[in-house]
């Protein structure tokens, strides 16, 4: 496409003409088309200027009229001819020239030129009527250069803000590749860019256009190729073509998507996967600190500076709809903006997103490292600061989704997945040793009781904290205990609790008691005479595979608690081996022994007979226990 700037009813430099006779009739040249090449091309040929000359750092005018003026732009001087630029830019007109002191002619320097010395040459060109390459790539610097020139239509008519303003609104913001070049090339041009609405009128026409793609694009399920082109944009210009994207009501798992490519283009640390506390004797101050050593070699404090305001900026413009945005997206740049020290009100935005959406999410989005003297590159002393992951955190997280869903009031499937993810979660922080009791029973009991439908994920997650924690005392391992409900734990667990020496022994009567009653209780409700109707009369007679699965584990059962009472024999005959051995022992072991035996029977009464049934003299309890185990 060629562009003829002078075919108006006013010629331009018709002030020069009067300046110098020595000037050439107007004449128009041929142009060749160049593919997509723009030109603009003016009317008329000047002999003042044939060429531009560069020699080290100045640029030198082609003429056999000796110049009289150096402009100084970013360190390059110009030497020209000052009144070709006297009769188009206004700005120059109204100066005062100073003197030169290297030649006859005046000095002049023109700081914080828009688009810098490449751009000048440019005005240049046209203030002496050389043909002027017009291109997405340099449209926008040439239209803020004219305006800090004052190139306006009252010093000559077709002057260069005119033919710029038109060549960006009838053939740039038609095109979507060039508008993104225009937008891109805007990034060096503040606050010129963004007084001109240039940046403005850009985004709007991508949006619009982004729109349309997204639009026609669902019919066929790709994406618009300009999707990673959006992504290279400065955090500013992102901003603002999303908000505009966001006015034109487009879906918002569009923006989203946008909004996560953006992320994983530009903030370091979004493809970091921490997968708990594997290996910790080996890399745990690898693992902390791997983000940590990375952002200090991308740039030091301006970088830090730089991902900071990132995070900010893409918090600010999340959708607000829950489907815009997946959890592990919200639980990574809660990471980073924990890692990087964004504002306490932006990490408390993304833990309330994340909250609502805690269903969704996998134990590795949940493993947060702890961050404490992070700036400082160091670790701390005490426990609590040497912890791998950050608890307070995810309890947090689970407090704002027990809101979320009161608020809701939504069923109990939510409860029951956020509840095996957290069980998930206390397994895999448990084999942490500077864990303290309290942090770990805070968060196993966050949930309501009837959250889990079965305790083995809370057990195992106490059988792991006490694997990694031997020296724990006894009272605080039945303080960890207590949380389970011995009446939730599957077959398999009951076993594994008959055989785990960790537990406390009135924990592993409790468990096998429990699952005993539970197992003759079920018994009795299929073995009953058939009531009601015959609908009930039907489902118990549909169920005689399953009663006999139930006795076979009744018997099972059984066994382990036969076993253990051989046990208990077993070690009450060793005793009295000692206290004929050792007499001098005899207060002291029996002290302790008799307290042992005597928890074990009181254990055994609770759970058989209930609360209502108490027994005051403890003869009358072994004797129960051992009437009990007969008939059992």
């Amino acid at each position: 496409m060629l562009f003829h700037p002078n075919l108006s009813s006013a010629t331009p430099y018709t002030s020069g003409q009067k300046m110098n006779k020595s000037l050439n009739p107007p004449q128009i040249p041929e142009a060749d088309h160049e593919g997509t090449k723009r030109v603009l091309v003016p009317s008329k040929h000047i002999t003042l200027a044939a060429t531009f000359e560069q020699k080290q750092h100045s640029w030198f005018i082609d003429s056999h009229v000796p110049t009289d003026l150096t402009i100084q732009v970013e360190g390059v001087a110009f030497n020209v001819h000052k009144y070709p630029l006297l009769s188009k830019c206004g700005y120059i007109g109204r100066l005062e020239f100073h003197p030169s002191h290297s030649n006859f002619g005046y000095e002049l320097e023109l700081q914080n030129f828009p688009g810098g010395s490449e751009t000048f040459e440019l005005i240049l060109k046209f203030c002496y009527g050389l043909p002027v390459g017009l291109n997405p790539n340099n449209i926008a610097p040439l239209r803020c250069a004219s305006e800090f020139l004052e190139m306006t239509e009252e010093i000559q008519d077709g002057n260069l803000i005119s033919k710029t303003e038109s060549f960006l609104t009838l053939v740039v913001l038609s095109s979507w590749k060039d508008t993104v070049s225009v937008l891109k090339s805007c990034e060096t041009l503040s606050p010129w860019a963004e007084n001109l609405q240039i940046v403005r009128r850009c985004c709007d026409t991508i949006a619009w256009k982004a729109s349309r793609e997204n639009v026609i694009g669902d019919a066929d399920g790709q994406e618009g190729w300009w999707f990673n082109e959006v992504a290279t944009f400065r955090i500013d210009h992102f901003m603002r073509t999303i908000t505009a994207i966001k006015a034109k009501s487009t879906r918002p798992a569009f923006v989203g998507k946008c909004i996560m490519r953006y992320a994983e283009r530009w903030l370091t640390g979004m493809d970091v996967e921490f997968e708990g506390l594997r290996g910790y004797e080996l890399g745990k101050n690898d693992l902390r600190f791997s983000i940590l050593s990375r952002r200090k070699e991308d740039g030091g404090y301006e970088y830090i500076k730089e991902q900071k305001a990132i995070i900010e900026s893409l918090v600010s413009i999340l959708p607000p709809q829950n489907e815009a945005l997946p959890c592990k997206f919200l639980l990574q740049m809660l990471k980073l903006a924990m890692l990087y020290s964004a504002s306490p009100a932006l990490i408390s935005e993304l833990e309330k997103r994340a909250g609502m959406m805690l269903k969704d999410a996998n134990v590795n989005d949940l493993l947060i490292p702890s961050y404490y003297n992070a700036d400082q590159g160091k670790l701390a002393n005490s426990p609590e600061e040497c912890m791998m992951h950050d608890i307070e955190v995810v309890q947090r997280i689970v407090e704002y989704f027990l809101m979320h869903e009161q608020q809701e009031q939504q069923q109990k499937t939510g409860k029951i997945a956020v509840s095996k993810l957290l069980d998930n979660y206390l397994a895999e922080i448990a084999g942490d040793p500077n864990l303290s009791i309290t942090k770990f029973h805070v968060l196993a009991e966050l949930l309501p009781e009837n959250a889990r439908t079965c305790d083995d994920g809370l057990y195992r997650a106490i059988d792991t904290y006490l694997k990694t924690h031997p020296t724990l005392p006894e009272h605080d391992r039945r303080r960890l205990c207590r949380i389970m409900n011995c009446d939730k734990l599957s077959l398999d667990a009951c076993t594994h609790v008959a055989l785990n020496d960790r537990l406390p022994m009135r924990t592993i009567v409790q468990v096998l008691f429990s699952e005993q009653v539970k197992m003759r209780t079920v018994m009795q409700e299929k073995e009953s005479p058939s009531g009601e109707n015959s609908e009930q009369h039907g489902n118990h007679s549909s169920t005689d595979a399953e009663t006999k699965n139930l006795k076979a584990e009744l018997e099972n059962v059984k066994m382990k608690m036969a076993e253990l009472q051989s046990d208990y024999s077993e070690l009450q005959h060793k005793y009295e081996r000692i206290i004929s051995n050792k007499q001098k022992n005899v207060s002291g072991w029996s002290l302790g022994w008799r307290k042992i035996k005597n928890s074990f029977h009181t254990k055994v009464e609770e759970n058989e007979t209930g609360d209502n049934q108490q027994r005051t003299n403890a003869a009358r309890r072994r004797t129960t226990f051992i009437r009990r185990s007969s008939i059992s």
